[in-house]
């Protein structure tokens, strides 16, 4: 999961890229790159770090022009620690080309050898948006064949793409001297939106908020398979390059990933979180009486909306018990189970008023590892509740993500494997309360009946390109990003909460 942008402006936009990335910055914090270009010539700077580190005053003044693309990154895939791997990428032919990526393609590793062995060229990191970037190339290539470059070439291109690439992917490309190209995966699986400014600025991002505060106007979304050719006069031509196109956008972007203040494919991201809320009310009450419930609690940040909507469905008091520091490191990225445990108490601090001698149902807005779910749990009973329920706005995370969000391996999963009270057990809740997954699709997509269905596979175990199997898993896990305990842990549990930012 990454965050990316791409702007063509009447006027310098280097601070534009900057200030769009800071509003995606919930989106990645591993490393940040803008790429812009003035006359035909690239000005690029990339490094690991958050977007207010990367850039400096001398960064800026070093990337001139009025068109430009950036990307913030959270590795899923390749290495996590090369700054080789930073994003945007480049190759100068043909035409010169540098592209960003949210996502993660499925057949990286077949595309990668057929890259050299029949299109002969040359990939130098891991990276699955570098392989990317060279299959657009050479297929961009193919459709000019030594001619002036045309829309409809462009499009070609794209349509060769979506018939050669497997997996997620939205993508905003700059071809030097000519424009912007964008383009989203025939399932519109990672989101990317379309804005315009009074001046004429033209901006793609990953989610609405990106536009809007920058200060453009939200235009509508990229449709899942349609690739997008902005000249850089502003012009806007689109074209629907998939053949058989159908919207099913990722449902963690609405659990878990998206800010709030997003609207994603028709869809407020807050809307939906409040509908979750609606839909879990009615799972506590099958399951205990609200009456044996004293206060609702969410588990800062992302699971408030739903938290409060539960408590409004139920009658019941709804109180803030814990407190974030928001000035502490990620929280999983210490070695050694012990010391994440500590990280845990040093990031969040509870209210202990709010829990003495209570009855209390925590609300969160995904259980996946369960460490982190188990150590809280712990803080409550601490800070002397009587009883601790816990209830998720989501199911089960029972099955890997292969689409771009570094969920764990299956054998990582608490839910994998466990029924759910030998999930509440290892826990040590006294009840535990999952969305089913029926009604969190039912919850979210009632918001907008244009949408086929959603991507739930980490739920559900369907993945909607239809190509996954086990043996491609364990592929994909093969180039998974982290490694030993020591090392930087880059499942969803490390991810920064979308409300932080």
């Amino acid at each position: 999961m990454c965050g990316i942008v791409g702007v063509i402006g009447a006027s310098p936009v280097n601070q534009l890229i900057y200030d769009a990335l800071l509003l995606l910055q919930h989106r990645g914090q591993d490393a940040a790159g803008i790429v812009t270009q003035q006359g035909r010539k690239f000005f690029m700077h990339k490094a690991k770090g958050m977007v207010r580190d990367v850039f400096r005053t001398r960064n800026m003044r070093a990337l001139p022009g009025n068109v430009g693309l950036g990307q913030v990154r959270y590795p899923t895939a390749g290495n996590a620690f090369s700054e080789e791997e930073a994003q945007p990428f480049y190759v100068n032919a043909p035409f010169g080309i540098v592209m960003v990526h949210n996502g993660n393609l499925t057949n990286a590793q077949a595309l990668r050898a057929e890259l050299f062995s029949t299109d002969h060229r040359h990939t130098n990191t891991d990276s699955d948006s570098e392989v990317l970037l060279n299959v657009f190339a050479h297929e961009l290539e193919r459709a000019t064949r030594g001619l002036p470059l045309e829309s409809e070439a462009i499009f070609a291109a794209v349509r060769a793409v979506h018939q050669r690439i497997r997996g997620s992917y939205a993508v905003v490309a700059l071809i030097a001297g000519h424009g912007l190209v964008a383009f989203r995966d025939p399932h519109g699986i990672r989101p990317l939106a379309l804005g315009r400014g009074k001046d004429g600025t033209v901006m793609v991002g990953s989610e609405s908020v990106a536009l809007e505060g920058t200060g453009l106007a939200l235009e509508r979304n990229v449709e899942p398979g349609e690739a997008l050719f902005v000249t850089l006069d502003g012009q806007v031509h689109a074209r629907q390059c998939a053949q058989s196109p159908q919207l099913h956008p990722c449902i963690f972007e609405f659990v878990y990933l998206a800010r709030p203040d997003s609207v994603l494919d028709g869809i407020s991201v807050y809307q939906a979180r409040l509908n979750l809320g609606e839909s879990l009310a009615k799972r506590v009450i099958s399951t205990l009486p609200p009456s044996d419930i004293d206060v609702v609690i969410p588990i800062p940040e992302s699971s408030r909306p739903s938290a409060m909507q539960l408590a409004h469905r139920l009658g019941l008091a709804y109180r803030e018990g814990f407190v974030k520091n928001r000035y502490v490191g990620r929280t999983f990225i210490m070695p050694g189970q012990g010391v994440r445990k500590k990280s845990v108490r040093q990031k969040l601090n509870v209210i202990a008023s709010e829990f003495k001698g209570r009855n209390v149902l925590l609300v969160d807005d995904s259980i996946v590892r369960g460490t982190t779910s188990r150590e809280i749990v712990q803080m409550a009973r601490d800070a002397g509740a009587r009883k601790v329920y816990l209830a998720s706005a989501a199911p089960p995370v029972r099955y890997p993500n292969v689409y771009g969000i570094d969920m764990p391996t299956s054998s990582e999963l608490v839910a994998h494997g466990r029924t759910v009270e030998e999930i509440r057990q290892l826990i040590g809740c006294d009840a535990l309360i999952y969305q089913d997954v029926d009604g969190m699709k039912k919850a979210i997509g009632s918001l907008n009946s244009d949408i086929s269905g959603f991507d739930a596979s980490c739920f559900d175990g369907v993945y909607v390109t239809g190509d996954i199997t086990g043996d491609d898993i364990a592929l994909l896990n093969e180039g998974r990003t982290g490694g030993d305990e020591g090392e930087e842990d880059h499942s969803r549990l490390a991810l920064p909460n979308a409300q932080e930012n």
